[in-house]
């Protein structure tokens, strides 16, 4: 019998997190569940979908026995949000069922056992490092937006940490752009070592990281990440392939740099987005000495041209993108200047922050 008692407001944010994991429609009927684990007096919420894993660890107020159930995780949560803000929630457990209660309300829930609920399984682990856990969110959000989704290059659905001599590295690609960041990090390792983390699992992890400070331990095995914070741990599995070499791709000795205000891009490109085709999303640059004009049109013969002030001084260019991807990089760069690096209307355009070069874009050109 497992019979305890915590407080709403303890209990929301690590179930919300727990059942971010786990799937919608499964097939095994257990991987629906949360597994609530009672031991000494801490409360254990587990989640998974067999490839991405997330326990959460609160101390609650009085319980009854050590033990451990599952119990769907949706209806769960649903509940548990629904009541008042400051309301006190008692669970108990016997064979069959889970029973909620909470004032005058009172929840009767199907379980499982826990012994069909599957963990996922740990192998030997390679490298143990600690880092600042915003440092890792910051890598996360800089980058994630540029993984591919549902690519036939499994490789590309996901993304790469590279651990090398006191830096880590985060690498997204979708084959059309390219996303990196870079950061300090005490790996203790001086070979260079890469992982990649799949997507569900990146994004997962990213909401893990949101609110926290502090210090986090990250373990990297053969097949596994694992990263534990102060109320949660995090697993995921990793993508068995080979990143492509990003190096390459890197544009080098562009000779057209471009400053100007981050924000004017963002509100001027975002402005001739509008009339862009639907599908290609394209827009036309005409770089000439001090001004960028960006041209945008669509197949109902509607047309934006826009201005924006530069500081340019050089041959001109003229070269069309994707607004859509421009703009992503403009939404994750940070500073009041940003910097355009171009060669010719064939070559991909850098992108990065006016002062801040720890992390940098690359956009392939389209033809128009």
């Amino acid at each position: 019998m497992i019979k305890f008692s915590v407080a709403r407001e303890a209990l929301v944010r690590p179930l919300q997190l727990v059942s971010g994991v786990v799937e919608k429609r499964q097939t095994l009927p257990v991987l629906s569940n949360v597994l609530i684990q009672i031991e000494a007096g801490n409360l254990s919420l587990t989640g998974t979908d067999l490839e991405v894993e997330l326990v959460g660890r609160l101390p609650i107020m009085d319980s009854q026995g050590d033990g451990e159930i599952t119990i769907p995780a949706k209806k769960l949560l649903d509940i548990v949000k629904s009541l008042p803000d400051d309301a006190n929630i008692s669970l108990s457990v016997d064979e069959t069922k889970a029973v909620l209660t909470s004032g005058r309300s009172r929840f009767s829930l199907s379980t499982l056992p826990a012994t069909d609920f599957p963990s996922v399984e740990d192998d030997a682990d390679n490298l143990k490092f600690t880092m600042d856990q915003q440092v890792l969110k910051k890598l996360i959000d800089a980058t994630s937006f540029a993984m591919a989704h549902q690519d036939v290059r499994y490789y590309l659905n996901g993304l790469l940490l590279e651990l090398n001599n006191g830096q880590v590295r985060a690498v997204a690609t979708d084959g059309h752009r390219l996303a990196l960041s870079t950061a300090a990090a005490e790996t203790g390792l001086q070979d260079r070592k890469q992982v990649i983390v799949p997507r569900k699992g990146i994004l997962e992890l990213s909401r893990l990281l949101g609110e926290g400070a502090g210090e986090i331990e990250v373990t990297l095995g053969n097949s596994h990440i694992r990263v534990q914070t102060p109320g949660f741990t995090f697993t995921s599995k990793l993508v068995d392939g080979k990143f492509p070499d990003y190096e390459r791709v890197l544009p080098r000795g562009g000779d057209k740099v471009i400053h100007g205000e981050r924000q004017e891009f963002k509100t001027v490109f975002s402005r001739a987005a509008i009339l862009s085709n639907e599908k290609y999303r394209g827009v036309r640059l005409c770089l000439s000495e001090g001004n960028l004009q960006i041209f945008a049109n669509n197949p109902e013969q509607e047309e934006a041209e826009e201005n924006i002030a530069i500081e340019y001084a050089g041959d001109g260019l003229e070269v069309g993108f994707n607004v859509s991807y421009l703009l992503d990089v403009f939404n994750v760069l940070n500073g009041d200047q940003v910097k355009l690096i171009m060669s010719d209307p064939n070559s991909s355009a850098l992108i990065q922050d006016g002062v801040d070069e720890s992390s940098s874009y690359v956009v392939m050109p389209m033809r128009l």
